[in-house]
């Protein structure tokens, strides 16, 4: 069967409440589908306008209507302030039906609290409230989540996503702090580990950072091409040397001299750390160059040095007080081995190479590794005209 788009929009409320790794934790692990795309984004009034009366079409359900009020109070600017909400981006094999599962359905008709199961994302994160005295009065409504129900919906949806946010800025900065001054953004990765296969991790990981109260203002799927991983991992590189050359010398003078049953002297020893100990930390440079690219240095050609990688990750943008110290606390230092219980990399690292997370280290760090990854700009958009027929991208 042929692969389809479909998507997930995370209400700004459910943002808000730092419930987003919760909902990516049950879309990735209760579906056999890829995420192929991630973007924050701010609807205007033109756009909200024109998603809740493309809802108010499909059918005359009460549901829906449901939904597109919501769409019109909540997702739209209010008091002049856009809101932010989430798109997810998904691809497979009937994605509508695979995702309105996993999300859940909304229950208009009243429902005793004891008979909620907690099984989709809208029976954990969803409410629905009527009035005592008249159950046909929705008194409060919050859907957590939205996502069509049929592929040529979802095909509708996505042209008019894409128009929007053709062009848009992958940061949403909607927000005026009281000190500007005392506000930092920091870069998290969320390694190529953590997407070998669908599971709860990347929203676990996410779950975990929301512990720090900062807000997420940028979001994307990204795939370092190995010009990227090379800039990016460079600093490492010399780090790598002085650190790993001397022991690694160590061990060959150590293996030599047991081998052949006598000692080196010290130029001996010198030689072996500025040889053998210098390739070998180079080695591990390039392990993890190919780690979060796929691709090994010296593999490409020029003319793919700049394409992306074989693997993916996912890459977010935090804001808030002291935001580098608060992130880098829950993300544990290097060696997973060694980080305290309870921060991101003691939980699902593994070694100090595959620690399942990066997370800028200084305001400078930042500034640099942002502009490596381009986190303004985002693929979403092409994924979604690559993918709708000729006719429709207009």
């Amino acid at each position: 069967m042929s692969k389809n788009l479909s998507y997930v929009i995370v209400t700004p409320y459910t943002i808000a409440k730092s419930r987003t790794g919760g909902v990516l934790s049950r879309l990735l692990s209760r579906t056999d589908l890829e995420l192929v795309g991630a973007q924050m984004f701010a609807p205007d009034e033109a756009f909200v306008k024109e998603y809740a009366a493309s809802i108010r079409r499909r059918a005359p359900q009460n549901q829906l209507m449901l939904i597109a009020d919501y769409v019109e109070q909540n997702i739209a600017p209010s008091g002049g302030r856009p809101h932010r909400s989430l798109l997810l981006l998904f691809r497979g094999e009937n994605p509508c039906e695979k995702l309105l599962a996993t999300c859940g359905h909304i229950y208009t008709q009243h429902v005793e609290v004891d008979a909620l199961s907690g099984e989709t994302i809208r029976d954990t994160y969803a409410d629905l409230i009527v009035s005592k005295d008249n159950p046909d009065e929705v008194s409060y409504f919050e859907p957590a989540v939205l996502t069509p129900r049929h592929q040529d919906e979802a095909d509708s949806d996505l042209k008019l996503l894409a128009r929007f946010l053709e062009g848009k800025e992958n940061i949403v900065q909607n927000v005026t702090y009281p000190d500007p001054a005392k506000i930092e953004q920091t870069l998290v990765i969320i390694k190529p580990d953590n997407w070998t296969h669908n599971s709860s991790r990347p929203g676990t990981i996410i779950d975990m950072f929301s512990r720090t109260g900062l807000r997420v203002i940028g979001i994307k799927v990204h795939r370092f091409s190995l010009a990227e991983a090379l800039d990016f991992y460079g600093p490492v590189e010399a780090v790598l040397k002085d650190k790993l050359a001397p022991s690694f010398g160590k061990r060959a003078k150590e293996l030599l001299e047991k081998e052949f049953n006598f000692t080196l002297n010290d130029e001996a020893a010198k030689l072996l750390t500025g040889s053998f100990g210098i390739e070998c930390a180079r080695d591990q440079f390039a392990q993890i160059v190919e780690f979060m690219s796929g691709k090994r240095p010296g593999s490409c050609s020029a003319e793919e040095l700049k394409k992306p990688g074989d693997v993916k990750c996912m890459i977010l943008i935090y804001e808030g007080e002291n935001a580098v110290k608060k992130i880098r606390d829950v993300l544990g230092p290097t060696d997973p081995l060694k980080a305290p219980e309870g921060t991101v990399r003691r939980e699902f690292g593994s070694n100090v190479m595959v620690n399942t997370a990066h997370a800028s280290d200084s305001c400078e760090s930042y500034e640099r590794e942002r502009t490596i990854v381009k986190t303004g700009e985002n693929a979403l958009v092409s994924t979604i005209r690559e993918y709708l027929p000729i006719g429709s991208r207009e």
